[in-house]
């Protein structure tokens, strides 16, 4: 059973929205070195729940993007495809994290697929 590891939600003024984000809900947002990618920690480690980022706004990322975890992502990706997903990102490295992979769901909402691995690395 897969479980949301990661939220993404996109944004059109980051610094505002980091500020919304800090202000309303107190959360911790930090940039993620030069990428248009914030990371926000959405609570203490110890209490329930995912953490996340913002991002700016594109064709992948229209609404908030929902990440699951999977234990094998080829896996995962070839059941996705079976029951009727589609292409949105294929499998990339993120280096020292795992991989990461997007889809659009049955319905259309973008979907993230991500498998930890610290060996992981860029292309």
């Amino acid at each position: 059973m897969s479980k949301v590891v990661h939220f993404e939600i996109p944004v059109d003024a980051p610094d505002r929205a980091a500020g919304f984000y800090r202000d309303a809900l107190g959360w911790d947002i930090s940039r993620f070195g030069d990428e248009p990618y914030w990371l926000v920690r959405a609570g203490q480690d110890e209490e329930p729940g995912a953490n996340g980022a913002l991002t700016d706004r594109d064709d992948l990322h229209r609404s908030p993007v929902l990440t699951v975890g999977v234990d094998d992502i080829e896996d995962a990706w070839r059941r996705v495809q079976r029951y009727g997903s589609k292409v949105a990102q294929p499998k990339l490295p993120v280096p020292g994290v795992g991989w990461s992979a997007y889809v659009l769901d049955s319905e259309g909402n973008t979907i993230g697929l991500f498998q930890p691995d610290t060996s992981a690395a860029g292309r």
